[in-house]
């Protein structure tokens, strides 16, 4: 018995500093893309929260302090080790938010398959877009009250951080989800299509990002062909290059970014990730669902039509 109580114990342990490690990282390379909007250093994209989402639903809530673990280092990184009390405000506020995202999901019985709709639009709002305003709204507050942002510049602010977060959750968590089950392809016919969908991703979306010619409409016909096509293992992909090469462009000022204030430059980096991580995601769903129903409908004719058989009488010879 202790043994085994032992055992758990490593188990969850090592989960913890995985998670912790695994949500610095993602932290400091999303840091190399931060923005700082009127003296706040806020990301366009914070991979750390789907980190935190999908390891919730992996083990559930008993590695929430790894995710403390990494925010933690992540903000004195960014504070310089100052050890300040509002420090400790956000490092739990960042914990809570993706908790809250485990609670909300498992209160309306969230699949980790995303093969129904209902779990994909579970995941846009009660994953993403709700729990994620108790960490942009506390952290934003903080900064406030602490004097290290006017309140005047709270609404850009507070609005980019909110989106950064919900981005993470939107790009990250389904790719990870997807990467967990992932197996290879083993029905060789349909690796030529998914080569052409990979070298076509590789084409269309940097031009559509950098062109100085408005062509940021091209990556959906894209998204559309990874979701019918190959599903979540297709569309999580493309989103997350979509949503990476278009913040290195917004970053630089060129394609589309050029020429716009800063402001104007997050409202259209957001709207495209949003959009674009929308469509992914819940079409991918709808296909999956549409895909398992037929399945189910064939499997329930074929039992049926055994079943007359069985029951047919039996012609003599």
């Amino acid at each position: 018995m202790r043994t085994e109580e032992s055992r758990r114990l490593a188990e969850d342990l090592l989960r913890i500093l995985v998670v912790a490690a695994a949500y610095y990282v993602t932290g400091r390379i999303g840091l190399m893309q931060e923005v700082v909007l009127q003296g706040a250093t806020v990301t366009p994209l914070w991979l750390p929260t789907g980190i935190a989402v999908s390891c919730l639903l992996w083990w559930g809530p008993r590695i929430w302090p790894g995710i403390a673990i990494g925010a933690f280092f992540l903000v004195e990184t960014i504070t310089g080790f100052s050890l300040k009390p509002v420090d400790t405000v956000i490092v739990a506020a960042n914990t809570l938010a993706p908790l809250c995202a485990w609670l909300l999901l498992r209160r309306v019985g969230f699949r980790v398959e995303l093969d129904r709709l209902r779990d994909g639009v579970a995941l846009v709002f009660l994953g993403g877009l709700l729990p994620m305003l108790l960490s942009s709204t506390v952290g934003v507050c903080v900064l406030a009250f602490t004097g290290n942002l006017a309140w005047s510049a709270f609404g850009p602010v507070w609005a980019a951080w909110w989106a950064g977060d919900t981005m993470g959750v939107l790009v990250g968590t389904p790719l990870l989800l997807v990467l967990r089950r992932a197996r290879p392809p083993w029905d060789m016919s349909r690796w030529p299509e998914a080569a052409a969908l990979a070298v076509t991703a590789c084409v269309v979306v940097p031009v559509a990002t950098r062109s100085p010619l408005a062509l940021l409409f091209l990556v959906f016909p894209l998204l559309t062909w990874a979701a019918l096509r190959f599903q979540l293992a297709g569309a999580a992909p493309c989103a997350l290059l979509v949503s990476v090469l278009a913040i290195s462009a917004a970053n630089h000022r060129i394609g589309p970014f050029s020429d716009h204030s800063l402001f104007e430059v997050m409202v259209t980096l957001q709207a495209l990730n949003g959009s674009a991580a929308l469509t992914a995601l819940l079409l991918a769903a709808i296909v999956t669902e549409q895909q398992s129903v037929k399945q189910k409908i064939e499997q329930a004719v074929r039992d049926l039509t055994e079943v007359v058989e069985h029951l047919a009488p039996r012609r003599n010879g």
